[in-house]
């Protein structure tokens, strides 16, 4: 029988500058499913009424990781030596359906670059590349095999972290040369690896969920149960607000 109640996710994809494809990594769209959401894939059009249509059918919206770096030129900063590439389709595209989800109040999952790109949104900064920037750093870019647990993180007690991984603290992948600077608006930092780095954000406000995380935890999701707390608690929110607008507009 067809679940009527799957909320329908949103996750936009990234662009593969030497085809010229639009894509998006399987793991983030079965991880969704299996948490009871409908993952719908957003194309990268950076055009307000077609983001505006798309996420105005939607329930909650998840920002995945990607290979390139957000534009330093949207957080007023000099490109480092280190900068990765950069693809202008895939910043001003997930800025706008940041601008959606504030307007809607849509729950909020942001991973890796998508937890970058989300702080960037509220006026934070970025290191633009650990190795260069922070020499005493643990490494972040782990390799593969991708799902492994590379390295801890400290969870804040009382966070959303905190409480879906039932401890202090949590083993993680890891695979990003960027890291949050300084955090934005409306955020706080709910996790750290050991040399300092925030792993994990929270939206500070009780009306809206948005949590994003460095790790990815899409990878090996199927075999850890924090990874699958954290996608059922997004599905959780996002279905919660489905309910509560039907019962508006019953």
């Amino acid at each position: 029988m067809m679940d009527k109640n799957r909320p329908r996710i949103g996750i936009t994809m990234r662009i593969e500058l030497e085809t010229d494809r639009f894509y998006l990594s399987r793991h983030y769209s079965e991880a969704v499913e299996a948490a009871g959401g409908s993952p719908c894939h957003i194309s990268l059009i950076p055009k307000q009424d077609y983001i505006a249509s798309i996420v105005g059918e939607l329930d909650g919206i998840l920002l995945p990781g990607s290979d390139s770096d957000v534009d330093p030129v949207r957080y007023a900063a000099e490109p480092q030596r280190a900068l990765g590439s950069v693809h202008p389709l895939k910043d001003e595209t997930d800025l706008l359906v940041l601008d959606e989800v504030e307007r809607r109040g849509l729950p909020l999952f942001a991973i890796c670059f998508g937890m970058q790109v989300l702080n960037v949104h509220r006026g934070g900064t970025l290191i633009q590349d650990i190795a260069t920037q922070m020499p005493e750093a643990i490494k972040h870019e782990q390799g593969v095999p991708r799902d492994r647990p590379s390295h801890r993180v400290r969870l804040q007690a009382g966070s959303t972290v905190a409480s879906l991984a039932n401890n202090e603290s949590a083993l993680v992948n890891s695979h990003h040369h960027q890291a949050i600077e300084t955090v934005g608006r409306d955020l706080v930092a709910t996790a750290w690896a050991s040399d300092g780095l925030v792993e994990a954000l929270e939206d500070t406000r009780p009306d809206q969920f948005a949590l994003g995380v460095q790790w990815h935890p899409e990878l090996g999701w199927n075999r850890d149960p924090f990874s699958q707390s954290l996608f059922e608690r997004f599905i959780g929110e996002a279905r919660q607000r489905t309910r509560r607008f039907s019962a508006l507009h019953a």
